[in-house]
């Protein structure tokens, strides 16, 4: 039913759009290009008019009839209130998709090495015993 509806309303509505343009208004706009100023044409001199007057009378008749019926139909679809009821609830959050590296990135900078100490360990040097500190030369 809704869709018969709104395909007539469509329809209507263009129809409408049509015999409007077709109208001679005070310029002589569109209506002009037929012949609508001219007084041989087919419905006569006044009868252009008239005819076209009541033809858009009809057509905004049924677009309004059709525009309540519609809306009569989405409202009854839609009874629901948002105001009723309690509070709606929150949808659980969707999972997060996993990047795709990007052609445009930058690579992933190498990890930063360890400075070399500065003396080498006390097992390193052929005098130094445990427990004792390798001697620092002095500088001159």
């Amino acid at each position: 039913m809704t869709l018969v509806l709104t395909v007539l309303h469509v329809m209507v509505c263009v129809f409408l759009i049509v015999v409007v343009l077709l109208q001679r208004g005070k310029g002589a706009e569109i209506g002009a290009v037929f012949g609508g100023g001219a007084s041989s044409t087919v419905f006569g001199s006044r009868g252009a008019g008239s005819f076209l007057t009541k033809l858009t009378t009809g057509a905004a008749v049924v677009f309004m009839a059709t525009s309540l019926l519609l809306a009569i139909i989405g409202h009854e679809k839609t009874s629901e209130s948002l105001l009723e009821g309690g509070a709606p609830t929150a949808p659980a959050p969707a999972p997060a998709p996993a990047e795709a590296p990007s052609p445009f990135a930058e690579p992933p900078a190498a990890p930063k090495a360890e400075p070399a100490p500065a003396t080498p360990p006390a097992a390193a040097q052929p005098n130094a015993q445990p427990g004792n500190a390798a001697p620092v030369p002095k500088a001159p």
